[in-house]
């Protein structure tokens, strides 16, 4: 019997993990398709073939999808800062990581590319928390990257700079949302831009800061 309820909850659960994805999935798709503001959470359910109340049991609302999509993206980050190689000086190693990592995302850009305006998340309550997820994710990974380069350098400078270097990259990142949302010649609907705009956006704001300890 109690074998039997192990199974029959791990079935539920693959299944609640699946409706998760649908709807992430498709919620990236329509607002490719659409833009953030005209897609409403009806439209969301009804491509991802549930009810609205089945969305609003994974996500309270719309916003609260694209900071779901956000804090999910954060472990694929820190695997792929970790898997760089060595030589790589902090700032490359978070790059890489990051272009390594969107191309990983399912929907091409994702929804933390054809989301919410960049603008939108840099407001509200909720945005600390995802900020600060996002920030300890490469804070934990670039830790790690020192630790292996410098192991007999004081944990706390080694805590302190990878704190300073996730927090610099956090606002590269951020700097490189805000103008890719905001391109002069971004389409009026639809994403701002491609794949490639981004990274190229992404480039150029890690370009900005200094070498970082390289």
């Amino acid at each position: 019997m109690e074998e039997l309820n192990v199974q029959e909850m791990g079935r539920r659960d693959r299944k609640k993990a699946a409706t998760r994805g649908s709807l992430l999935r498709a919620a990236t798709r329509m607002f490719a398709e659409r833009g953030y503001q005209e897609t409403t959470v009806k439209d969301i359910a009804a491509a991802a073939g549930v009810t609205e109340r089945t969305f609003f049991r994974y996500f309270p609302s719309k916003e609260d999808l694209v900071f779901a999509e956000i804090l999910d993206f954060v472990p694929l980050l820190g695997k792929e800062i970790a898997g760089r190689p060595a030589s790589e000086p902090p700032y490359t190693a978070v790059l890489n990581g990051l272009l390594a990592a969107v191309e990983g995302l399912d929907g091409g850009l994702g929804i933390l590319f054809v989301g919410a305006p960049p603008r939108a998340l840099a407001t509200g309550a909720r945005r600390t928390g995802v900020l600060a997820a996002f920030e300890d994710g490469i804070t934990e990974a670039l830790a790690d990257r020192l630790t292996r380069r410098s192991p007999d350098a004081p944990a706390h400078t080694r805590a302190l700079h990878a704190s300073v270097l996730a927090r610099a990259s956090v606002a590269a990142v951020r700097g490189a949302l805000i103008a890719f949302a905001t391109r002069h010649d971004a389409p009026a609907e639809g994403p701002p831009g491609s794949a490639e705009d981004f990274a190229q956006l992404l480039r150029e704001a890690f370009a900005v800061l200094p070498s970082g300890g390289a």
